[in-house]
């Protein structure tokens, strides 16, 4: 039998040297991952001549190393990952290519026992670790966008099990990574008890559905105080049309929900908000001047409309902001805002006026065009109108509040296609 012959097809690569580092042969595999003939290697140095490393001296090569430990102990040795550059010939247009290799060397012994030869067998892992990184990468870019946008966020896997929470989420709770992961009980901990079945509900409901839900409950931190939170959760479809994952925020809102039920308390005889605002303004200046005081420093968006042309009274700053490039105080809706007519937003508030029914929308789009530049800019909102009502409950104009939630519809966007 000619093992010579069945060396040389063998399908792995590997390379024969002597104890000084001279090539004897190589298998056509070996030829082929390295783009050598085995005419212009063999008698060569392995590391010196055939196949040098610009990165690694002579005595530094990892490759050497382990030779060398196979020649002292007469036993295999098997490298770690090796990061190696390999020249490359000058038929190949020359230079170096970057590769990651893993490696064994393996003595062979002569009659005396002494190494004769060593046998390198290597494996190109180049695609699977430029893999790897680029997977690292993409985890690092995910990571750097989640904490740095001002909501918790967390993932969960389809089987409801919680696979990742932001550096937000661990530092407001407390809790650690390991314990928001590990079980569902640390990550449901923080839920108020009161709200906690209400969770659950919504979550079976969106998980049988798979359906995008919205709750507030109140999340403790780590001080053992509660706040509110808005948690939305929104499932990530993979190319199959699976739920590969769910993706959540939580938005605090603690502040915005106690300027509310301090104007619910500040009026007993009115449940709404709208009324409580109404009846202010009738009552007394002074309390008028606290309740805009109020909405003029609410983290939400607030306005008021008056009369059935919805002709804008109170303006706060954050609904300002909405449109920096225009005057809206003491106009109505259709000559400030004329791109709201034509999106039907004019529509809405003409039957919350004529019928007195309040109105909500969640993420809801609003093209808003530029009156410098011309350009149309998307703007997703949770919106609510609601009817303020004058003398025998009449309706005289229209109470607006809600929040801009543009950039978290954005990075919901951003982590599905990522997926």
């Amino acid at each position: 039998m000619d093992f010579s012959k069945l060396f040389k097809h063998a399908p792995d690569n590997m390379v024969v040297i002597s104890p000084d580092f001279k090539i004897v042969t190589a298998t056509d595999a070996y030829l082929r991952t390295t783009m050598r003939r085995l005419e212009d290697v063999v008698g060569l140095h392995l590391l010196l001549e055939a196949y040098p490393d610009k990165n690694y001296s002579f005595e530094e090569n990892p490759v050497r190393k382990s030779i060398a430990k196979v020649l002292e102990t007469k036993q295999v040795d098997y490298m770690d990952l090796v990061h190696y550059h390999i020249a490359r010939p000058a038929a190949e247009g020359g230079g170096y290519y970057e590769s990651y290799w893993e490696a064994s060397h393996t003595p062979v012994l002569d009659d005396a026992g002494n190494v004769e030869f060593v046998i390198q067998k290597t494996t190109d892992v180049t695609e699977r670790e430029l893999a790897k990184q680029a997977h690292q990468e993409s985890e690092n870019k995910f990571r750097i966008m989640t904490d740095t946008v001002p909501q918790l966020i967390y993932m969960v896997n389809p089987d409801g099990q919680v696979s990742y929470v932001n550096e937000k989420w661990t530092r407001y709770t407390g809790l650690s990574f390991e314990e928001a992961t590990t079980s569902p009980e640390g990550f449901l901990s923080i839920i108020h008890p009161e709200d906690k079945e209400l969770l659950l509900s919504r979550a079976k409901d969106s998980f049988t559905n798979n359906a995008e839900f919205q709750v507030e409950v109140r999340l403790r931190d780590k001080n053992g105080n509660y706040r509110w939170f808005v948690k939305k959760c929104s499932p990530v479809i993979n190319a199959e049309g699976k739920v590969a994952r769910w993706v959540g925020s939580a938005t605090d809102i603690h502040s915005t929900k106690q300027m509310v039920q301090e104007l619910l308390e500040s009026n007993e005889q009115m449940a709404l908000l709208s009324d409580q605002v109404h009846a202010a303004l009738q009552r007394a200046e002074s309390e008028r001047k606290t309740l805009v005081n109020m909405i003029m420093n609410a983290p939400a968006i607030f306005c008021t409309f008056k009369g059935p042309e919805h002709r804008f009274d109170l303006i706060n700053p954050y609904y300002q902001a909405l449109f920096p490039d225009r005057e809206l105080q003491g106009k109505t809706v259709q000559e400030a805002i004329p791109e709201a007519v034509e999106q039907g937003f004019v529509a809405l508030l003409d039957n919350v006026y004529s019928t007195g029914t309040p109105f909500s929308a969640n993420e809801i789009l609003f093209q808003r065009k530029r009156q410098d530049t011309g350009a149309v800019e998307d703007v997703y909102l949770t919106l609510n109108y609601q009817p303020v009502y004058g003398e025998n409950m009449t309706v005289i104009g229209i109470l607006v509040f809600g929040y801009e939630i543009t950039e978290h519809v954005k990075l919901r966007e951003s982590l599905q296609q990522e997926s």
